[in-house]
């Protein structure tokens, strides 16, 4: 994707601010002309800007409050395959490759120690995972955002 421009920046801004905007508020409220806006928001979702329409829902509240990170080391040329077998473990609701001496980081959530116990017993018997470490999430104190990465991009341009 070529680079966002200040327009770009400002409709995304009017986006995280107000996500459930229609095309014709953030038209107004930025300015611009509805068609001007539909063009820009369908150009931002070919080049993947948006990652998800979805609206994000707490684990917590289906039943499974627990959560863990549990890195994962695995045998590198099982890769694929491993990764494969992950995506059918329902409890996991996050897997990121990462470098360094760890080669996956797996976001799970639980209803309980018994269950996280269960569900790293499952992650260690899939062929290839040679090792796992689970560190128990005791509270999010940064959630997910990018609102300061966009005042940044708004500054660099």
């Amino acid at each position: 994707m070529s680079a966002l421009d200040h327009v770009d920046l400002e409709l995304l801004a009017a986006l995280s601010a107000d996500p459930r905007a229609t095309v014709v508020a953030l038209a107004e409220r930025l300015g611009l002309s509805r068609n001007t806006v539909q063009a820009r928001m369908a150009r931002l979702e070919r080049s993947g800007v948006f990652l998800s329409y979805e609206r994000a829902i707490s684990s917590s509240s289906l039943g499974y409050p627990i959560e863990a990170f549990i890195s994962v080391i695995v045998r590198q040329a099982e890769l694929p395959r491993i990764t494969a077998d992950l995506s059918r473990v329902p409890e996991i609701v996050q897997a990121h490759g990462l470098s360094g001496q760890v080669d996956l980081l797996v976001r799970v959530a639980c209803r309980d120690t018994q269950h996280l116990f269960d569900t790293d017993a499952r992650i260690l018997a899939i062929e290839g995972v040679e090792r796992t470490e689970t560190s128990l999430v005791m509270g999010e104190v940064i959630p997910h955002r990018v609102m300061p990465l966009m005042e940044l991009a708004r500054r660099d341009s």
